[in-house]
């Protein structure tokens, strides 16, 4: 069985993302388990802007498969800053399709036009349906289309992984 150790990756993502900084760069962490890892990075990269200083961003409403998966209530966007012309590094605890990171891009738009996207992950599982890659990738792995890699916080903040058996395929 595979064994991530969540924690050891997330200091990997956390200098991988210190890299891709720029002036006046901002976090935006893709809701749920990247708005985690945006939370965590805005505060131990010091960060301007405090704990409210990253953005947080839902795929739903640019999703295809919105008819499918429904409106989730609790995943509203949320931009505390101008996005026109910013750096925006975009943080998502595991790459897949690609199809959330093209949603997330559309809605990104939605609220200006960026200088730049750039995309860093926890994990990179391949399996990609879109032209998509990230800048930064803290670990590379390769799981069947029938398990789901999940991140999990707990109350003290620490981050793990299960691997789940997918009820269907996640995009």
């Amino acid at each position: 069985m595979l064994q991530l150790d969540a924690e050891s990756l997330y200091a990997e993502l956390r200098e991988g993302v210190r890299g891709l900084l720029r002036p006046e760069a901002a976090l935006v962490g893709i809701w749920s388990g990247g708005a985690w890892l945006a939370e965590r990075l805005q505060r131990d990269l010091d960060l301007p802007g405090g704990d409210k200083g990253y953005g947080v961003i839902s795929s739903t409403l640019h999703r295809d498969d919105f008819s499918a998966r429904g409106l989730g209530g609790t995943d509203a966007t949320r931009l505390p800053f101008a996005i026109e012309d910013r750096h925006i590094v975009l943080v998502d605890d595991v790459l897949y399709t690609g199809r959330t990171i093209r949603a997330v891009v559309n809605e990104l738009f939605d609220f200006g036009r960026p200088a730049s996207v750039t995309l860093a992950v926890l994990v990179d599982r391949g399996g990609r349906e879109m032209p998509v890659s990230a800048a930064f990738a803290a670990a590379k792995i390769v799981l069947p289309a029938s398990q789901k890699l999940a991140l999990a916080k707990a109350d003290d903040g620490a981050f793990s992984f299960t691997v789940q058996v997918a009820s269907r395929r996640e995009p």
